[in-house]
């Protein structure tokens, strides 16, 4: 199984998956408190809904930012980017999306396959020799 070369790298990548979750949550728990507020005749909801509907493209901007500079450690493809290249044979969907697939797997199993490559890789750094070698 393949590592991630240093920490920081892998702090990003837990970062952009934590945010990629975040763009599905966050509008829904906008449209929900949305129609809460319209439809529940709960007016103290509508400050929170609106501020999570003006949130989303927030996260959306951040998430593209930071996952823009991930990359799979084999053949240094961003997994948490819709790039249009073809897809490995391995690559496995959930809710329809590879990537959404990628960033479960990454954080609840500790390990994701590349969609692009096919490779599995740990979320782990990698152990360094004491002579600077790998």
């Amino acid at each position: 199984m393949h590592r991630f070369s240093n920490r920081s790298q892998l702090t990003r990548f837990r970062f952009a998956a934590l945010f990629f979750l975040l763009r599905f949550l966050v509008p829904s728990a906008g449209a929900v408190l949305l129609a809460m507020a319209v439809f529940g005749g709960r007016e103290e909801m509508m400050r929170p809904a609106i501020g999570f509907l003006i949130a989303t493209p927030v996260v959306i901007v951040i998430q593209w930012i930071v996952a823009s500079r991930v990359r799979c450690p084999l053949c240094l493809a961003p997994p948490l980017m819709h790039k249009g290249c073809s897809k490995n044979r391995k690559a496995r969907t959930l809710f329809g999306s590879y990537r959404m697939w990628v960033v479960m797997t990454g954080l609840f199993r500790g390990y994701f396959r590349c969609q692009y490559c096919g490779e599995p890789s740990e979320l782990k750094v990698r152990e360094r020799r004491r002579n600077g070698t790998y």
